[in-house]
């Protein structure tokens, strides 16, 4: 067999497995994150959470089948080295600025939250009363 042709094996298979982990790690971990963006509705959190995984999914493996094909072919196991820790390396980064663009905009979405919520009073204003008679 072709060492081009396991070199795309190997990448496939560490890509997607390394694409499940942070999916399901993000998903898990920032479910609470969600919901206090969304203030504490544990509903739209999960549905807002679902939609990231799948979204983070189609990208990430969108990308990773993309960025498949090898330009030289591979020809030693140096070669085959070289190539997946290239195509690897690419993806991870990959990964990691879709995760920090993604905390990015919940942060922002979490801040304007707290700001409404500091602005608006807890409790509605009370009709007017009079003051007691000799105050």
């Amino acid at each position: 067999m072709d060492l081009t042709v396991v070199a795309y094996v190997i990448y496939l298979l560490i890509s997607v497995a390394l694409t499940v982990w942070v999916a399901r790690t993000l998903s898990s971990n920032g479910r609470i994150f969600l919901a206090d963006v969304l203030k504490g509705d544990e509903k739209l959190a999960d549905a807002v959470n679902h939609l990231l995984v799948v979204g983070f999914y189609l990208v990430n493996l969108g990308f990773v089948t993309l960025y498949l094909k090898a330009a030289d072919t591979v020809t030693t196991a140096r070669g085959l080295f070289e190539a997946l820790s290239v195509k690897l390396g690419v993806v991870l980064l990959v990964l990691g600025v879709m995760h920090l663009g993604n905390v990015y905009v919940l942060n922002k979405m979490r801040r304007r939250g707290l700001l409404e919520r500091h602005q608006t009073p807890p409790v509605p204003p009370q009709a007017w009363t009079t003051p007691a008679p000799g105050m």
